[in-house]
């Protein structure tokens, strides 16, 4: 049996294998306070680009934030409101935090206990707490896992946050994998579809290798154009229909529409490279019912 963490070379890429998957390895950078940052902005950036529009609240908008967010009544607002100041709250720890990266440059130390310190694991863990009223930008559901990433980027070693990424990665890949089985099961209940699968399979395969590329890495440029143009060709799939009955016309409506579901969300969760568990078992319960229509 295979132990996490163990590397090698699969395909001409230096792999590391994490519960089932050999995942493209990173080198992990050295854990100073100028990296983390570097890795605390990067994981903010990415948690405001998955997640919907209007919360990414400067850090100096704070209180403006948290005093609009206490008046509110109305619990669709509040959550919205909740959401702008888990925004403002995430933006002001890193101004903090960029703070303290350049008092360190400067010959100067700031200790765990520093004031400085503690207002920017507050407003982390703050923010934390908030970040589970946020929805993904499908508005589908919250990503509470992304959404933490920057305050473990904080709190962790880098080291423990990149074991953590790894082992998200594995487990949104082993969710893609189930979307494609339960789809592939469903479409099979129907003939007309049964040339949609192998669409889906090189679908599912690119979205897996962008899921575990970086952007900054070279591969990224043949990895992205792959996974986007699979995905082009599934979303323009449409079985050839004959002669048919107002209730095959029916069923061959809800397949198409199951299949633009269902490359919708492996879309999700290969960019957000967290799982989506709420919108994963709704859309298996989908194919469950598509097969019993059938």
């Amino acid at each position: 049996m295979v132990k996490n963490g163990t590397r090698k070379i699969c395909e001409g890429k230096e792999c590391i294998y994490y519960d089932g998957y050999w995942i493209r390895f990173y080198a992990i950078p050295e854990d100073t306070l100028a990296n983390r940052k570097l890795l605390i902005d990067h994981l903010t950036r990415r948690t405001f680009h998955h997640t919907e529009s209007g919360i990414n609240t400067p850090g100096e908008r704070l209180e403006e934030a948290r005093m609009a967010y206490e008046a509110q009544t109305d619990p669709a607002r509040r959550r919205v409101n909740g959401a702008m100041l888990a925004g403002a709250l995430f933006n002001r720890a890193t101004d903090i935090f960029t703070a303290i990266v350049e008092l360190e440059s400067k010959g100067v130390k700031v200790s765990r206990d520093n004031e400085l310190m503690k207002e920017c694991a507050s407003c982390f863990k703050q923010a934390l707490e908030l970040g589970k009223q946020v929805k993904h930008y499908s508005g589908e559901e919250g990503i509470d896992e992304l959404w933490g990433e920057p305050f473990k980027a904080f709190t962790q070693s880098t080291l423990q946050v990149f074991e953590s990424r790894y082992r998200k990665i594995a487990q949104t890949m082993r969710d893609i994998d189930k979307i494609g089985i339960h789809l592939a099961q469903a479409l099979n209940k129907k003939k007309l579809f049964i040339d949609a699968i192998p669409l889906l399979d090189r679908l599912i395969e690119s979205a897996k290798l962008q899921l575990e590329t970086m952007k900054l890495d070279n591969a990224f440029f043949t990895v992205w154009p792959e996974f986007i143009a699979n995905r082009e060709t599934v979303d323009a799939y449409a079985p050839t229909i004959g002669r048919s009955s107002v209730r095959q016309r029916y069923q061959i409506e809800n397949g198409v529409n199951l299949i633009r579901e269902g490359t919708a969300l492996i879309t999700y969760l290969s960019e957000a490279r967290v799982p989506m568990p709420k919108s994963m078992q709704h859309f298996l319960e989908r194919c469950d019912a598509f097969k019993q229509e059938i």
